[in-house]
């Protein structure tokens, strides 16, 4: 069933969506189609057969005419293929990249007119030249080129060193100068996963990420299963990673001048994010297309003297594993960067940077300057360079490295607000600004929080996409769901009282129906397109309502999509919460009602919405939680049909080998659900592949955008201003594959590679926010672009990850010490003094100690962890006028030798499997011990 949904939504729904939603993105036509239905015929490229070339890390396969890459299989697994060799034959036409190919914007002497040049698109057989030495093969690639080109380029693929390398040579052929304004190597693995099943494509194909680091920078190529090899493209020579560009499909350009030749006619859609470039000069885009845009490195280009050569090249390397990358880059002789917490810094937090790189440094400067101020530290471990880093001005920040070789490294950081106070900007932006009041709203969304276009500071009340304006999809639920899980850890009385208007006037009775036959399901959208019901001339003549987004009245009213579930089941938790542990801050219903609904809700999803329910859900963690909570206070019957409907969806997933589709042909949003059910039913053989799934397409980068950031890559389409296939940082899958990469690591706190993915999609999440409180959807990675969509969109299931694992996590790493992430550590004597500085100061996790602490009630204020003995001390913060008592849970989930059972030293009584501590007005104090 998997199998035959992925390959009739990779063939057909790309077509079905874009013909309806962007017209000039629907690349599928109807002779594609024809296409696909017969077996491909190869291209003449293909004629003269190919060559293949052994070396110690790789058998690679050239076509023989072009010299470009048919295959690249690494030695450590010989059935896989990094590149897209499976489709050779049908990509053997004109205008297919491929591995080897080159592209070129030059201009010749005094002229101002750019000229492209690309070696992909008149494919003509390469000029072959003697090979010996290291030399595997090489050509002039003149004939493939137009002959109005000034410059002679030849390519060559070598061995030095047992290592693959791929150099291009280029010498100006005139008497003139030559300007070469933009030079990109096309990156193209195979991430094509058009037509395939999910056990296919898991098992063929890649993902790759960007270190757009100059000198320093390099790709990663990691398989959809997340298993090892991982390929690491390195710059050979000077071969800086200036930028890193996208090759459009066929019809869509990077502008209309110069000439739209930079085009692969392979589909981009859901299953399909395209190829990219590795730019190494990017001038003459930055003066063109990307000249609105705030690049990551200074755009640079080259200006050759007649006769004059340069060379620029790539090696290709084998990382055993992903968390073996770094370890590689080290072995290959390359800088290594470890940012703790991140690249996300908190103005509050005292971050720290850790370099590794055999030469010295010679200059640190940051731009804009002033942006960050940086220290130098000690650092315990040999071979390490150790600095503090503070941040003091919001945005982005370039820190640039020189070394004493002349390497030149980029990391790129935002600074933010201090987190608590950028989420409470966040909470009143949205129950002010976004704050929807119309008693006469003929589609009774008042009052509300609804979606918002920061452009032009307005609610958004219409969209041709309904439920961007209906409160429906995430789309449309998102900033409301933002404004609710905000209350979770920093509840605010005037936002709590507008939020219960909301539950009782627009959520219960209108967006979720509460009687009738479906009660307990939630619509899809309250607001829709229905000419014929209201007043001539309402809808807004300069949005296109013919498309299947325009959901009629009956259309809107359906409850059978499974994902609108989790957002209200989440809603009425955190006002359970709330309710239960505190006095005065919920107060419309008592905290069974909000419970009760919670429950219920989850219970509608599979009775109503059951053929999406079969996939993990976005926020899915949700029910694990309602259940926890059905448990403790004693609801058994209500506990037992819950668990029973889950395990149901359970163990499908444990009978599959990829068990993360969703309505989409490959998602990355139902993992998060799916390890959590994988767990709670012990199954963790299938927890495992899920895991590694999300280690293959969530990274750790030097970079605050690409740090943590889980890949998502259509949803512009639906649910922002600008719509637009591509890369998404810092969208939702980033918070939520935080959570199943984060639990993992309080199971194993020796993994630190875990810690640093998982907290970097959390701290991602506070980038959305602007410095009103503004929180956006996700940022534009696209170089014509680089900032944040201004429609608020599907921003909440990103804040939801957020408010599920903000926490402070206290380390003692071998090499770098005591470290905290989400708070400030210091070394007194043999205590550890921490100071926990994350959103909502609710979670503390000592790693030495696996110890996970969290609080129902209550706010921890300070940790301090005895190095000698283990002993822990957390002081809390005192009385308010809604909290008298704090709630302490204290859980062990990695299961350490040595280490006992944690308990307060003083005996507490315990309410729900937590331990209740009275607060005082002060600091409150409470001792934990490891009983043997």
């Amino acid at each position: 069933m998997r199998k035959a949904y992925f390959r009739l939504a990779g063939a057909i729904l790309p077509c079905l969506l874009m013909l309806s939603l962007i017209p000039a993105w629907c690349e599928t036509s109807a002779e594609q189609e024809r296409a696909r239905k017969e077996p491909p015929t190869p291209g003449p490229m293909l004629a003269q057969g190919r060559i293949t070339l052994d070396t110690p890390e790789f058998t690679l396969d050239l076509v023989r005419s072009s010299q470009t890459v048919a295959s690249l299989k690494p030695k450590a697994a010989p059935e896989f293929d990094f590149t897209p060799g499976d489709l050779i034959v049908e990509r053997s036409k004109d205008g297919y990249y491929h591995l080897g190919d080159l592209n070129l914007r030059v201009r010749i002497g005094s002229s101002d007119e750019w000229k492209n040049y690309s070696t992909a698109v008149v494919r003509q057989p390469v000029l072959a030249l003697p090979a010996s030495g290291a030399v595997l093969a090489a050509a002039d690639l003149s004939p493939t080129l137009p002959a109005d080109i000034p410059l002679q380029i030849s390519r060559i693929w070598a061995l030095e060193e047992g290592k693959l390398v791929l150099r291009f040579a280029l010498k100006n052929k005139t008497r003139e100068p030559v300007q070469v304004g933009a030079l990109g190597i096309p990156m193209v693995f195979n991430n094509v996963l058009n037509d395939r099943s999910l056990e296919e494509a898991h098992a063929k194909c890649s993902f790759y990420d960007p270190y757009i680091g100059e000198d320093a920078g390099y790709l990663q190529v990691t398989r959809l299963n997340g298993h090892g090899p991982a390929l690491l493209v390195l710059p050979d020579g000077k071969t800086p990673f200036e930028a890193y560009g996208p090759i459009l499909s066929q019809g869509r350009t990077r502008g209309k001048d110069p000439g739209p030749i930079f085009t692969d006619p392979t589909p981009r859609w859901v299953t399909f994010e395209g190829f990219y470039d590795w730019m190494v000069h990017t001038k003459a885009f930055a003066e063109h297309e990307w000249k609105n845009a705030q690049q990551w490195n200074p755009p640079t280009s080259l200006t050759l003297a007649p006769g004059e050569s340069k060379m620029y090249g790539l090696k290709f390397v084998v990382a055993d594993s992903i968390r073996g990358i770094e370890q590689t880059l080290t072995e290959n002789h390359r800088p290594v960067a470890i940012g703790i917490p991140g690249y996300v810094l908190p103005m509050d937090i005292d971050a720290q940077l850790f370099l590794k790189y055999a030469k010295g440094i010679k200059s640190l400067v940051v731009e804009p300057g002033g942006a960050i101020t940086i220290g130098k530290r000690d650092v315990p471990s040999l071979g390490w360079k150790a600095y503090e880093l503070k941040g003091n001005s919001w945005g982005r920040a370039r820190l640039t490295i020189t070394y004493e070789d002349g390497l030149v490294q980029t990391i790129q950081y935002f600074v933010v607000k201090p987190a608590a106070e950028a989420v409470a900007n966040m909470g009143s932006f949205l129950t002010t600004k976004q704050w929807f009041v119309d008693p006469k709203d003929p589609f009774h969304r008042s009052p509300s929080v609804m979606s918002y276009d920061r452009e032009t500071n307005q609610i958004v009340t219409q969209d041709s996409r309904v439920w961007i304006a209906g409160l429906g999809d995430e789309g449309g639920s998102g900033s409301w769901l933002a404004s609710i899980m905000k209350q979770l850890g920093q509840p605010n009385n005037e936002e709590l009282d507008k939020i219960q208007q909301f539950v009782d006037g627009v959520l219960w009775g209108g967006l979720q129906f509460r009687d009738g036959p479906h009660p307990y399901g939630v619509r899809k959208s309250l607001f829709y397109y229905q000419p014929d019901q209201l007043p001539p001339n309402y809808y807004r003549s300069d949005f296109d309502w013919s498309s299947w987004t325009s959901w009629s009245m009956k259309t809107s009213e359906r409850v059978d999509r499974s994902y609108n579930y989790p957002h209200v089941a989440a809603a009425y938790w955190v006002l359970y919460r709330l309710a239960r542990n505190n006095q005065g801050l919920v107060t419309d219903h008592p905290w069974d009602w909000y419970l009760t609904h919670a429950y219920e809700t989850s219970v509608a999803m599979t009775k109503f919405a059951d053929g999406l329910a079969v996939f993990g859900q976005m926020e899915g963690s949700i029910f694990v939680q309602i259940l926890a909570d059905l448990k403790r206070e004693g609801m058994t019957a209500e506990a037992a049909n819950l668990e029973a409907r889950m395990q149901t969806r359970a163990n499908r997933w444990k009978s599959e080998a990829y068990p993360f589709g969703s309505e989409m042909p490959w998602d990355s949003t139902g993992q998060e659900e799916v390890y959590a059910w994988m767990k709670y039913f012990d199954y963790q053989d299938k927890a495992e592949v899920t895991l590694d799934a999300v280690l293959g397409y969530d990274p750790t980068i030097p970079h605050w955008g690409y740090n943590g950031s889980a890949r998502r890559y259509w949803d512009f389409v639906f649910a922002a201003k600008y719509r637009r296939l591509e890369r998404q940082l810092h969208h939702y899958g980033s918070g939520l594959n935080a959570i199943p990469v984060l639990a993992e690591y309080r199971e194993h706190p020796g993994d630190f590679y875990l810690l640093r993915v998982g907290y970097g999609g959390t701290m991602g999440t506070l980038t959305d926010i602007d410095r009103e409180g503004f929180l956006a959807p996700a940022f534009h990675s696209c170089p014509d672009m680089l900032k944040f969509d201004p429609l608020s969109g599907d921003n909440g299931p990103n804040f939801f990850g957020h408010a599920f694992n903000t926490a402070t996590y206290i380390v003692h790493h071998p090499e770098f010490g005591w470290v905290a992430f989400g708070g400030n550590a210091r070394v007194d004597g043999h205590t550890v003094k921490v100071a926990p500085l994350d959103s909502f100061r609710l979670r503390v996790y000592v790693a030495p100690s696996g110890l996970w602490l969290t609080l129902d009630a209550g706010k921890f204020e300070s940790v301090e962890v005895d190095a000698k003995t283990g002993a822990v001390r957390v002081g809390l913060s005192g009385v308010t006028q809604f909290t008298s008592a704090a709630r302490l849970r204290i859980e062990q989930p990695a299961k350490l030798q040595g280490v006992g059972i944690f308990h307060p030293a003083k005996p507490l009584q315990t309410e729900r499997d937590a331990y209740v501590v009275p607060l005082e007005k002060g600091t409150t104090w409470v001792e934990l011990i490891a009983g043997r």
